[in-house]
């Protein structure tokens, strides 16, 4: 039966169920870290080098080239700008603040805000896509887009994951945090699907304000950060890695 078929309120449930295990699955990007014990002053720096290469690689080929794919280049190149602008913005305000987050304060304490609060934008316009799938009446195609978005959720949760046991999370904190990046999957993946016409267009936009977003961080927090734990050479060399490794996995995943 196509989402079509099915009443409002089968619809908004299937499709709830879907983008919540997309949601679940950036967990399991976390699972390596109930094992994994404190990371020495080197590793940290390689840590966050491998964090911010993993997040350029999303922000490229998950979201500025799918965004371009749907609406050419012009929208996404705003929505990259307005994202770039939004963490400016934000960035500014937490610096001022002074923010307290679990055992950390100031500097780390914004940092790891930044990290989770760029996640979690990344996945509004992931849930919007899910809702957009199973609203178009193509059970087949929301399907697999499902899929897809859950395989490349894995990596991403381990995106999230790096810097926060870098900084002494838990491996529990470190899944929990993931999954919560993946929250705005569900929760706007319904609205989505009943009202598809409203909701495709801000897709394309959504991808580059995200792209824009995690950009932005990786050069203003991940990367310093990198250098201040390693040497110029090591925090490269962890970026290139990070970046290969985001394409290799979805690509193995797949």
């Amino acid at each position: 039966m196509e989402p079509a078929a099915l009443s409002p309120e089968a619809l908004a449930l299937l499709t709830f169920l879907a983008a919540l295990a997309t949601a679940i699955a950036t967990g399991l990007g976390g699972v390596p870290f109930l094992f994994a014990s404190a990371l020495p002053q080197r590793l940290l720096g390689l840590a966050w080098g491998v964090s911010g290469g993993m997040m350029l690689s999303a922000s490229v080929f998950n979201l500025v080239f799918e965004g371009v794919q749907r609406a050419g280049y012009t929208v996404v190149a705003a929505g990259v700008a307005l994202g770039a602008l939004f963490f400016w913005v934000a960035e500014r305000r937490l610096h001022h603040a002074h923010p307290n987050f679990y055992h950390l304060q100031g500097a780390p304490a914004r940092r790891v805000l930044l990290v989770i609060g760029a996640m979690f934008v990344h996945s509004i316009s992931e849930g919007v896509a899910i809702g957009v799938g199973f609203g178009s009446g193509e059970l087949s195609l929301a399907v697999l887009l499902t899929i897809a978005l859950a395989i490349h959720n894995i990596p991403e949760g381990l995106a999230v994951s790096l810097p926060l046991r870098a900084e002494g999370f838990s491996g529990w904190a470190c899944i929990g945090w993931a999954i919560f990046t993946s929250l705005p999957q569900p929760v706007l993946a319904v609205p989505a699907a009943l009202a598809v016409a409203l909701f495709a267009p801000l897709v394309p936009i959504g991808f580059g304000f995200a792209a824009g977003a995690m950009g932005f961080l990786v050069f203003s927090e991940l990367l310093p950060e990198a250098l201040e734990h390693t040497d110029r050479n090591d925090a490269a060399a962890a970026v290139v890695v990070g970046f290969l490794l985001m394409m290799l996995l979805q690509n193995v995943l797949q």
